[in-house]
């Protein structure tokens, strides 16, 4: 009964050396010569100048929602690269115009400036 179980255990175990090993090897030979720097909270690469209740500006909000909607569109390229031999060229228009609604999206947010980072 135990060679039904061996396979998954050697997978937990390997997993676990290549989850776990890394981190603990940081940890036992990585440097500990903490600093104030170092020990410094950072927020988005710069040190937090106020109250951590304080309102976000909106544009890091609209950054990273653009972001999650540009990421998702891109990943529908994949499963169709995949198939775009059996669907023919009406797949291929399809994907088209799809890319081209989010070349347009994309123009639109460039020329409104919702790129620009001040």
């Amino acid at each position: 009964m135990l060679e039904n179980y061996l396979p998954i255990l050697i997978f937990i175990g390997v997993g676990l050396f290549f989850g776990v090993g890394p981190i603990l090897a940081g940890y036992i030979c990585g440097p500990k010569k903490p600093s104030a720097a170092k020990l410094a909270p950072f927020e988005c690469g710069f040190s937090p100048f106020e109250d951590a209740r304080m309102k976000f500006d909106v544009r890091f909000y609209l950054v990273s929602i653009l972001f999650i909607i540009f990421d998702l569109e891109i990943a529908f390229l994949f499963p169709w690269a995949l198939v775009i031999d059996s669907i023919g060229w009406p797949g291929f228009i399809a994907m088209g115009i799809f890319l081209l609604l989010l070349l347009i999206g994309f123009i639109y947010e460039w020329k409104v400036g919702a790129l620009e980072w001040e």
